[in-house]
């Protein structure tokens, strides 16, 4: 039987130099992932390393699928992982319908309106449901199912290519439907929202057919629950046009809804019935 072959054992400073090259890039994914960006110089310096050894770090981090390359550096794939939407529905459930309630009752019979993806904008469509006649089109599955069965709602699907994720179309199909309708209203769904920014997504496909859809409308609105507002989970974003309108619910604390008002941001606070603060029981 032959001797099981062994590697030789590893001197100390081979351990040594292998443990801070784990460390380092451990760090430099950390660093990616707090600031967005990383470029060689700056990683070079925080870790008194040469561009070489930075250079071959990043290479070794993108091969593994944790960062991707730039020029001059890297950047996070991701802040944090994206939830599916089957993973969000669940969530503030009794936010999302007070605020889909709340929505509901500013579309008029007669109206056509553009529902994005999303679970809030999901809980919408199923409000729709006793609005008619009415015209709605719709990017999310979610707003479709809640929409197949209302016989009044005539339904345009804009098709296009299927993000498994949000469960929502995206692409130039989509972008090509659009572009041959306008709006009353469009109601956009968000991973997270912030006054200066706009709109906060996974992906840049997702951000411009934003933009798309709110240039599209007369009037836009964003459905977002307490819990998005002021985040900057990822590194997309969709600028709106003036004159947009947050929607979101009352636990959102007054701090976080401040800096809307101060962008003249028209922002709505609904409880779990869809009333505003002041509103009848």
């Amino acid at each position: 039987m032959e001797p099981e072959h062994r590697p030789p054992p590893e001197t100390g400073a081979e351990s040594s130099r292998q443990s801070g090259s784990r460390y380092r890039r451990e760090e430099i994914v950390r660093l990616a992932t707090s600031t967005g960006l990383a470029s060689v110089e700056e990683l070079a310096a925080v870790f008194e390393v040469t561009a070489s050894t930075i250079r071959r770090d990043l290479a070794q981090l993108t091969a593994e699928g944790r960062l991707a390359r730039t020029y001059g550096g890297a950047m996070a794939l991701l802040t944090h992982a994206e939830p599916s939407l089957r993973q969000r529905i669940g969530e503030a459930f009794e936010a999302k319908r007070g605020i889909a309630r709340w929505a509901a009752r500013q579309v008029v019979a007669g109206e056509t309106v553009l529902l994005d993806a999303g679970s809030t904008v999901g809980a919408l469509a199923h409000e729709l449901r006793w609005t008619s006649p009415l015209t709605v089109a719709t990017t999310g599955l979610t707003s479709l199912q809640a929409l197949a069965d209302a016989e009044d709602v005539h339904v345009e699907c804009l098709g296009g290519t299927l993000r498994h994720l949000s469960q929502g179309f995206v692409g130039p199909l989509t972008e090509a439907a659009l572009e041959r309708m306008t709006f009353d209203r469009v109601f956009l769904g968000a991973d997270s929202v912030t006054a200066d920014r706009g709109i906060c997504e996974a992906a840049l496909e997702q951000t411009r057919l934003k933009e798309l859809m709110a240039r599209q409308a007369q009037q836009v609105y964003v459905l977002a629950h307490a819990a998005k507002l002021g985040r900057r989970p990822f590194h997309a974003w969709a600028q709106l046009p003036d004159g947009w309108t947050l929607v979101t619910d009352d636990g959102a604390e007054p701090g976080a809804v401040a800096p809307f008002h101060a962008a003249g941001v028209e922002v709505v606070v609904v409880d779990a019935e869809g009333r505003t603060a002041g509103s009848p029981a």
